[in-house]
């Protein structure tokens, strides 16, 4: 269980799935732009991690280049269901949290 939800619930992880989620059927290139600050390598990782778990279909199109799209599938939509409540809590509570974070670091300061 600890290894499933170490993966699931990662930042890129559930910015995959929202940026999937919001946007359908999503090139690779698409996906960069989509995620500010992920890496090619961090976003290459984490999508062949969500295509093992099921979570996403990676398709792959003959074409000279080739073309690459990813899409959440049942089991994608069903954990950005889960994690919908998390992020209505984050989004509510985001101007608080960043109170108190400011706060705190002007403490440690002295």
């Amino acid at each position: 269980m600890n290894d499933i939800i170490g993966r699931v619930a990662d930042k890129w992880t559930l910015l995959i799935l929202e940026a999937l989620d919001e946007n359908g059927v999503v090139r690779f290139k698409e996906l960069s732009r989509l995620i500010p600050g992920i890496s090619q390598k961090m976003l290459t990782q984490t999508l062949r991690q969500m295509e093992c778990d099921g979570l996403v279909k990676r398709t792959v199109y003959a074409e000279v280049p080739p073309r690459v799209e990813y899409e959440l599938t049942p089991l994608g939509f069903s954990l950005g269901e889960a994690f919908c409540g998390v992020w209505t809590w984050a989004e509510k509570h985001y101007a608080e949290i960043e109170a108190a974070r400011k706060k705190f670091a002007r403490r440690q300061r002295g």
